[in-house]
């Protein structure tokens, strides 16, 4: 079975960082494409990041453009998310997902695995 274990979370101040990491078994993440989704409280799920199968092309949602970066390491068959510059508003569940296909989009659709998630909390 395909399982995302992630981890990384925490409680941090506003202007802070931390890493997240995302374990994949039953899977290979160079394969497909994989993504950063987060969930707030009373809001809907929303892409942060997503990169391709050749980690050549990476988007990021505007909220997080130039504060956030994706990566991929092959030899661990991990996704890693660097979050800098925290603000209040990243406060969220995080999840990584591996997409269903080659093919890349923010769409929650595209992505047919998903981790338990990992609470960031960061305050002002």
């Amino acid at each position: 079975p395909v399982q995302l274990v992630e981890s990384g979370g925490g409680s941090v101040q506003a202007g802070g960082s931390l890493r997240l990491s995302c374990v994949v078994s039953g899977y290979t993440v160079s394969r497909n494409c994989m993504a950063w989704f987060r969930q707030a409280p009373g809001k809907e799920r929303e892409a942060v990041a997503i990169i391709d199968h050749g980690g050549v092309s990476i988007t990021y949602a505007d909220s997080v453009k130039g504060r956030f970066s994706i990566s991929t390491d092959n030899a661990k068959n991990s996704l890693y998310l660097q979050m800098n510059s925290l603000e209040p508003e990243d406060t969220a569940i995080y999840y990584c997902a591996a997409g269903r296909t080659w093919y890349c989009s923010m769409r929650q659709t595209e992505y047919g695995y998903w981790g338990q998630g990992t609470q960031v909390t960061v305050s002002s």
